[in-house]
């Protein structure tokens, strides 16, 4: 797995809180959010999470000097908060499992991961964290509905992602594996890194959720609104993560079979 090191300060107790959510014993959830360059976005991320109460690891993938800064605020500022900081980029697989790993470390059971641009209804995350506590044992995926901003590339690469990933589990019962907003169960996503080394950039989101699905781990889906900023900072390459796309699903059929 990728190495790290953890910020100045460590904010976050080594045992977790319970959870405000109603209903849920023994589920103690976390927030991880990877992050690579968005300076511009993340502190609005993190305020819109503050009424969840939750603890937050932000992940920084070897970000720029200007996005360090202002994670060194909100670590300083926010209580609630701790920043991981990886040496260099790994990719924003590199980052997600970094972070789930040190969540499952403090103890906690599962993670809401949101991706740092902004593009995610937050105050759809209780409804998650909600019907995550109700069915402990799921992965649950976020299924965007997009704006009529979004990139069509974007949507129709989507569709061809969702056929393959369809040939893959023999089901349909994953709607999407793109998005990034989602809750692991973290005892099964250790299990499966246990086991297999996941892939660390793009091609991750949409590996992790094929693996949970052959391991036999429950899919809940929710319908949630996605927004493309025009002027926002994507680090999606057309050609060469599309190129790791061809390559993460042939290899996922090649398994399959």
């Amino acid at each position: 797995m990728p190495s790290s090191t953890k910020s100045h300060r460590v904010a976050l107790s080594s045992t977790p809180p319970r959870s405000p959510l109603p209903g849920s014993p023994g589920f103690h959830p976390c927030v991880v959010i990877p992050i690579y360059n968005h300076k511009d976005t993340i502190t609005q991320v993190v305020d819109a999470l503050e009424g969840l109460d939750l603890p937050c690891f932000i992940v920084d993938d070897g970000s720029d000097s200007a996005t360090k800064q202002v994670l060194s605020e909100i670590n300083l500022e926010k209580q609630q908060v701790e920043v991981i900081t990886r040496r260099a980029n790994g990719g924003k697989g590199a980052a997600v499992i970094t972070g789930l790993l040190a969540a499952l470390a403090k103890g906690f059971t599962h993670a809401l991961q949101v991706d740092a641009d902004g593009q995610h209804q937050i105050s759809d995350a209780r409804i998650f964290l909600v019907r995550s506590a109700s069915a402990p044992d799921a992965l649950v995926l976020g299924r965007p509905t997009f704006a009529e901003n979004a990139p069509q590339a974007r949507v129709y690469g989507r569709r061809i992602t969702h056929f393959f990933v369809w040939l893959e589990t023999l089901s349909l019962e994953i709607k999407d594996t793109l998005c990034g907003f989602r809750v692991y169960p973290l005892s099964a996503f250790k299990a499966i890194t246990d086991k297999t080394r996941l892939r660390e950039r793009m091609d991750f989101d949409p590996e992790i959720a094929v693996r949970m699905h052959w391991a036999g781990v429950p899919i809940l889906n929710i319908d949630t609104p996605v927004q493309y900023d025009q002027q926002g900072l994507s680090h999606f390459d057309f050609k060469r993560d599309n190129l790791r796309m061809i390559s993460l699903h042939t290899q996922l059929l090649l398994e399959m079979v």
